[in-house]
């Protein structure tokens, strides 16, 4: 087997299917670092992650993503990552930890602030922010390295009866990966979407092929964003008419419930 063979999928697989089946009233979408610091051209990372970023088309998947979890009606969160002024008081760091440094991702001015968090790369994408910002997104505490051992995601999951988790962000190798690895490790059925996140690449090698391999070990199932949405959209088809409804309601002056937007969103908007 030739060394770019090992990431091509398998056709006959080694390893057993887990049997895993999605059942959406414990099921929840965490999508990690949604923040414009990887996924805008503007961003700090993007001279490593870019090309990557591309070729998945990880930024319109995620948000497909989000579109679906938001009208399927399950829990939805993000998880964070943040470097305060504070944290340049670390004695040491890993070789990730110094790239974030040099480049000076997710910096924020303070844990008590939002001054200058607007716009920022530590901020969230602007296609993604309707959806974040809807009031019943989980925005969890920030993590600060790649797993989410030090912020609070699994209290509020578990707070919520989740089970399960639809896994998708970035990046696929780093903040992905070790999502996955600390969320098996709690119990959880984590399943990753592969195109809808992406990796460094740069001569150490390519991150994102690094986590493929590790996800087939280690995920309940992998899917890509089209097989999420069609599992997602099971779910909807009992919900929908109840969303047309209130948003019918909501155009003719009546009731207080927000107009949902996933469904009317097309990727030309998403991107603006």
């Amino acid at each position: 087997m030739s060394d770019l063979n090992i990431y091509v999928e398998p056709q006959q697989p080694a390893l057993p299917e887990s049997g895993f089946e999605l059942d959406p009233a414990h099921a929840a979408l965490v999508i990690t670092d949604p923040q414009i610091d990887f996924l805008s051209p503007g961003g700090a990372a993007w001279p490593v992650f870019g090309d990557s970023i591309r070729a998945h088309r990880t930024v319109a998947h995620i948000g497909e993503l989000f579109d679906a979890a938001k009208l399927a009606g399950i829990t939805v969160a993000v998880s964070p990552h943040y470097f305060y002024p504070t944290d340049k008081q670390w004695r040491f760091g890993d070789p990730l930890e110094k790239f974030m440094s040099a480049v000076g991702m997710f910096g924020r001015q303070g844990a008590y602030t939002t001054d200058g968090f607007a716009g920022s790369g530590a901020d969230f994408l602007p296609a993604y922010r309707q959806h974040i910002h809807d009031g019943q997104t989980v925005i969890a505490s920030p993590h600060k390295i790649v797993g989410p051992e030090s912020n609070d995601l699994v209290l509020q999951l578990r707070k919520r009866g989740v089970n399960q988790v639809i896994l998708a962000g970035m990046a696929a190798n780093l903040c992905v990966e070790g999502h996955l690895r600390e969320l098996i490790e709690q119990g959880f059925e984590v399943v990753v979407v592969k195109d809808a996140t992406a990796g460094p690449r740069l001569p150490e090698g390519d991150g994102y092929l690094a986590a493929l391999v590790n996800f087939r070990f280690l995920a309940s199932a992998i899917w890509t964003t089209a097989e999420a949405v069609a599992h997602l959209a099971t779910h909807t088809e009992h919900i929908v008419p109840e969303k047309i409804l209130s948003t019918q309601r909501k155009a003719e002056g009546h009731g207080d419930e927000p107009q949902p937007q996933s469904a009317q969103i097309c990727p030309e908007q998403r991107q603006r």
